[in-house]
């Protein structure tokens, strides 16, 4: 049995009428499939407006599917969503979900009652939280004083509650600084190790390539594929950049001569030298070196163009 089962979901909203216009749908999921397997960690990826907190919503059961089956360890969110709900843990990014003017240990508390949790029971399980995620020093403190890589461990703790077996996860790094997002992967890690299931939304490919077994591109309510990580890895160096300010002409036409480079394009200021491996981009930061050139910087591309350089050529429309 699948933990997650997606079959042909389709979810559209109409948008209200004005004296403007009349109503007209908006399609956020269209003929979504997707599988996930019982302890696997799968990264949903794609940029903002892609179907992906849709998605979420629907495994939530906050939202209905317009068309199609969805499932969640055998239960139906139409049929059962009670069942469902038991079964999942739904952690947030950003600054929903918690209230900022009680502590730690009153945010569980609550949560914990509405878990069917009470007494003794209900304090043992949010204080093995709190402790469990670095909290437990800070439990009686507002959480309007937490940092945001604090909310975002006690999110992970609200949503832990009642011990589920699947954990849904939206965006949960979002704003959170390097080190912060850093601790907060590693705590997804011990969860996955745990043998739970984890659906992980993001928009960030290194997040994903990191911490999933697999993962599905989502652009426009469409699923363009599912790869594992090590693809995602090979698609993101086969479109590395170097920026580079102040090299000369002779160098740069130089460079555009080495096998491997793809294009040596303008910039508002300096130029961009895009490769198609990181063997290639070494030998170009090699030549850059040796120069004298020192004001250079590497990057990966965007989803967007990860999407037109791969995928478009797959005859997707994007």
């Amino acid at each position: 049995m699948a933990a997650i089962s997606v079959d042909q979901v389709k979810r559209v909203f109409t948008l209200g009428e004005t004296w403007r216009a009349k109503s007209r749908p908006r399609v956020a999921l269209d003929g979504v499939n997707l599988r996930l397997a019982e302890g696997e960690a799968h990264g949903l990826l794609g940029p903002n407006g892609a179907g992906k907190t849709t998605l979420v919503k629907i495994l939530a059961t906050i939202l209905l599917p317009t068309a199609g089956s969805v499932k969640v360890l055998g239960h139906d969110v139409r049929q059962d969503p009670v069942a469902v709900r038991r079964q999942i843990g739904l952690v947030l990014g950003g600054e929903r979900g918690l209230y900022f003017r009680l502590t730690a240990r009153e945010n569980l508390g609550f949560w914990a009652a509405l878990h069917g949790m009470t007494g003794r029971a209900a304090r043992k399980r949010c204080d093995e939280l709190l402790d469990r995620f670095g909290l437990l020093d800070r439990a009686d403190a507002a959480v309007e004083t937490y940092s945001r890589g604090m909310k975002q461990r006690l999110h992970l703790a609200r949503g832990l509650l009642g011990n589920p077996q699947v954990l849904i996860l939206d965006e949960p790094t979002i704003g959170m600084d390097p080190v912060a997002t850093r601790d907060f992967r590693e705590q997804l890690r011990g969860l996955h190790a745990e043998g739970r299931t984890i659906l992980l939304t993001t928009h960030d490919m290194v997040e994903a390539e990191t911490l999933c077994d697999r993962v599905s591109l989502i652009d426009r309510g469409r699923i363009l594929a599912t790869e594992p990580p090590r693809a995602l890895g090979g698609i993101l160096h086969a479109l590395e950049y170097v920026d580079v300010e102040g090299a000369p002409q002779w160098l740069l036409d130089d460079i555009a001569l080495i096998s491997g480079v793809r294009e040596v394009s303008a910039l508002p200021v300096g130029v961009r030298i895009k490769t198609s491996s990181a063997e290639t981009t070494g030998v170009v930061l090699r030549s850059l070196v040796d120069a004298g050139v020192t004001a250079v910087r590497t990057g990966r591309p965007t989803l967007e163009e990860v999407y037109m350089n791969v995928f478009g050529a797959r005859g997707v429309t994007v």
